[in-house]
């Protein structure tokens, strides 16, 4: 293929997007597939000669599509959403044809400087303080772990960059049971190991007991251990439960402790000024990370770490050989000092292109029905009687129980679950509320509607009267 032929198989692919956007509805949510089908279909070697983009774009529409969990469905409600707002979309257009490695500032002055404005517009817009600066990641995991790495090297004085951390005390993340498995592998990467990250207990709104946390740190000091830093939950992944940054904050600053905040889904809910009340204190962490990708729009990759003082985070990772020098230039941002990658793409566009296309308010209405709805869907699962809600809704997810008289409730939810994503009309996953097996519901697919997410009530009672 020649770049004279561009602009013709572009226009064939954007008629084949098309199409595709407007019958998703119409697929079944999750692939009807098993596995190896796909694998079936490829051959097992790469082709010696070139083949026409005609035969490789039918082979895609043929093998792929049907293929594919459909995360852009207005019926996607599991896990957390990967949104893709079609001005987002746009600009990674435009990002894939530049194809620029935007590492440094000399080598992408645009996407370095539109980085920095976008970072202070979401700033302003979660209502944070002015003195967070921050930076954007490929996903919330990464700037999981640069925070714990950051942890780690406050503790050691820097020393393990250096030297590593044999012969030095053993460094102690705490978290609760709520957070990511991020921050578990986190630990695991950064050679703190997981017998080293503390989960302290959570209280009746399963938010990190500050008592616990006290005692687990003491106890730590008393044992020779190093207590590095702290990671605070805001809208858990499991069942949406957030810690209390004012109280965990303020046993930080007194340990001398550094605060990572993962707010990766409900940080984008922080547009609404209403919900705000959920991550009181918040100005004073250290490092907060939240994903425009799963709530606000933008394609799938883009998290942005906001950290109030950059400067521990740049001397952890920050490595600057001659052959990344910028000449003549001593005050310019390299935003891959900031994170662990050197490689980085231009994620900066596709926020301008969202927030300029959409507007907060227009954002913020999305938000507010997701939320309104998701309660209303729950108030309805409640008056049926072989349903029961095991956590109420935070923002827009609950989760709920199938537990009609004489059966087992685990079991019967767990069925269920499979009938209801075998169906295809709508996904739905599962988590664990203690000991019991719990369908967990999330409303946040970027053109969901009404209809949409109350549709739930009518499949999960169509498909126990079969």
């Amino acid at each position: 293929m020649k770049y004279s032929d561009y602009e013709r198989w572009s226009k064939r692919v954007a008629e084949w997007a098309q199409r595709y956007l407007t019958t998703i509805a119409d697929r079944s949510v999750r692939a009807p597939t098993d596995p190896g089908d796909v694998l079936a279909q490829l051959p097992k070697t790469a082709p010696e000669q070139g083949e026409s983009m005609a035969t490789i774009l039918a082979d895609f529409e043929r093998i792929v599509p049907d293929a594919m969990t459909h995360w852009q469905h207005p019926r996607f409600f599991a896990y957390f959403p990967a949104n893709a707002a079609p001005a987002s979309m746009i600009a990674e257009q435009i990002v894939s044809v530049m194809a620029a490695q935007c590492m440094l500032w000399q080598t992408s002055p645009a996407a370095t400087e539109m980085e920095t404005r976008m970072v202070e517009w979401m700033r302003d817009a979660l209502g944070l303080e002015p003195h967070f600066q921050g930076v954007v990641h490929d996903s919330a995991s990464t700037a999981t772990l640069t925070a714990v790495l950051t942890m780690r090297e406050r503790a050691y004085e820097w020393r393990g960059i250096s030297s590593g951390s044999a012969g030095e005390k053993p460094a102690r993340i705490y978290a609760s049971a709520e957070t990511h498995s991020s921050v578990d592998k986190a630990v695991w990467i950064a050679g703190i190991g997981q017998d080293n990250l503390v989960k302290i207990p959570t209280n009746q709104e399963f938010a990190m007991r500050p008592d616990a946390l006290r005692q687990a740190i003491a106890a730590d000091r008393a044992a020779g251990m190093t207590p590095a830093g702290i990671v605070l939950c805001i809208g858990g992944t499991s069942i949406g439960a957030s810690d209390r940054p004012d109280e965990i904050i303020e046993i930080a600053r007194d340990e001398g402790l550094y605060t990572h905040v993962d707010a990766a889904w409900a940080g984008s809910a922080m547009v609404c000024p209403e919900f705000r009340s959920i991550w009181t204190g918040i100005d004073g962490a250290d490092s907060i990370v939240f994903n425009p990708h799963k709530w606000l729009g933008a394609q799938f990759d883009c998290s942005i770490q906001f950290l109030a003082d950059p400067t521990d985070q740049v001397r952890t990772l920050s490595l600057r050989p001659d052959y990344l020098e910028t000449l003549d230039q001593d005050t310019i941002v390299n935003y891959n000092e900031w994170t662990t990658p050197l490689g980085r793409r231009f994620r900066a566009l596709k926020l301008w292109f969202l927030l300029r296309a959409y507007g907060l308010e227009g954002l913020r209405t999305r938000i507010r029905h997701h939320v309104a709805w998701a309660g209303e869907l729950a108030e309805k699962i409640r008056t049926h009687d072989d349903f029961r809600i095991t956590t109420e809704p935070r923002l827009s997810l609950f989760t709920f129980q199938y537990a009609p008289p004489d059966t087992h409730a685990n079991e019967a939810s767990e069925a269920l679950l499979k009938r209801i994503n075998d169906d295809g009309r709508t996904y739905l996953t599962q988590t664990k509320r203690g000991d019991d097996f719990v369908i967990r519901f999330q409303a946040g697919q970027f053109d969901c509607t009404r209809d949409d997410v109350l549709s739930v009530y009518d499949i999960l009672t169509e498909l126990i009267k079969e």
